[in-house]
């Protein structure tokens, strides 16, 4: 299996709540090697560029709304199936259906409140990094 890479970001309740450095804990636990890190506040710029996949949908701009309310920490992180792997770690975006042991079934309050974003395919992976870090 060949090392990829993968986006992921602590949205602004996980930044707010002070839990970046136990998801990024996870992660090297886990064996992923973090490639980039900063944290941002989003423009509705930014933000409109990140979500453009779900434009259409009812809840876009509550999207926009709440990932540019604060600071997010945005990581690129690279192992073997990078994508499949952070997304079993990350669990359902419903934290109520995500199991415990889950990045949000143990840290997620709500839908909105989930605490963290990563990329669903590695197309959306590869867009993702280049938003946020560039090519």
């Amino acid at each position: 299996m060949a090392v990829t890479q993968t986006f992921v970001m602590v949205k602004p309740d996980g930044t707010k709540r002070g839990i970046v450095g136990d998801i990024m804990s996870r992660f090297e636990h886990r064996g992923f090697k973090l490639i980039h890190a900063k944290q941002l506040v989003m423009s509705s710029a930014m933000a409109e560029q990140h979500y453009s996949h779900l434009s259409a949908k009812p809840f876009f701009q509550e999207l926009v709304d709440y990932i540019t309310s604060g600071p997010v920490f945005a990581m690129v992180w690279e192992a073997e199936n990078a994508v499949q792997l952070s997304r079993s770690m990350i669990g359902p975006t419903n934290p109520a259906e995500a199991s415990p042991g889950t990045i949000r079934g143990d840290y997620g309050t709500s839908v909105e409140a989930n605490v963290i974003h990563g990329s669903d395919c590695p197309e959306n992976a590869e867009r993702e990094i280049s938003v946020f870090f560039g090519q």
